[in-house]
């Protein structure tokens, strides 16, 4: 007789999922995205910055360069020098000023100068991938085409038991099944506050966790 593998009852998953969205909501109500920006456009460069960098070193550099280039148009013909010595204490600032030059001369050239709220059409553009474009159409545009999963939504996620996969898109499938999508830009921001003060990678503080009646500890 072959052996089945039991799948886990979706519908409680989505009942403790919930849970834990309320509870973090409780204890995070200013839970929201972290970087400056004034537009769409400054929003996708400062997502591109945050690349292997904190949140809080990207809105250092960002004032400095938008005041510079605060525009598609602005950054298109921006000297390749100039930009790399502003996003310097970013990391890989050479990437990421060829990056953020190149896609503002394609949103000029395919877009009119005007950020898509397509993810398809955001991921053409140079130096963004799926994360980059789900932040800024869930915070620029508010619309909930998909989770951001950094480093801190999959530790968390996987920690609760919600997914057991590390690639980020394979995590983003999975919670995407149980987070309603009303929540699922709100959701990222909820883990990251939550990842940043009470489950760090190393030694969480499960004694205080809001959420650990919720939680297997799966470490």
């Amino acid at each position: 007789m072959p052996k089945h593998k039991l799948k886990p009852n979706l519908e409680l998953e989505k009942a403790r999922m919930k849970r834990v969205i309320t509870q973090l909501k409780k204890n995070y109500p200013n839970a929201t995205c972290s970087l400056y920006f004034h537009s769409p456009f400054q929003l996708l460069v400062a997502t591109v910055l945050s690349a292997q960098c904190t949140d809080e070193k990207v809105n250092q550099v960002t004032p400095v360069l938008f005041k510079k280039f605060p525009t598609p148009e602005k950054m298109a013909k921006a000297d390749h020098e100039i930009v790399e010595k502003i996003v310097y204490s970013t990391g890989f600032y050479r990437n990421k000023a060829k990056s953020l030059i190149s896609l503002s001369q394609n949103l000029l050239k395919k877009f009119n100068g005007e950020v898509p709220r397509e993810i398809g059409k955001l991921t053409s553009l140079s130096g963004v991938g799926r994360k980059t474009a789900n932040v800024v159409l869930g915070n620029a545009f508010q619309l909930q085409e998909g989770i951001v999963v950094d480093t801190h939504v999959g530790r968390i996620t996987r920690r609760l038991g919600f997914t057991k996969n590390k690639d980020p898109l394979k995590v983003e499938k999975d919670l995407v099944a149980v987070v309603p999508q009303k929540e699922w830009t709100l959701f990222s921001h909820l883990l990251i506050n939550h990842g940043r003060k009470e489950c760090p990678s190393r030694r969480p503080k499960c004694d205080i966790c809001c959420i650990k009646k919720d939680c297997p500890k799966v470490i």
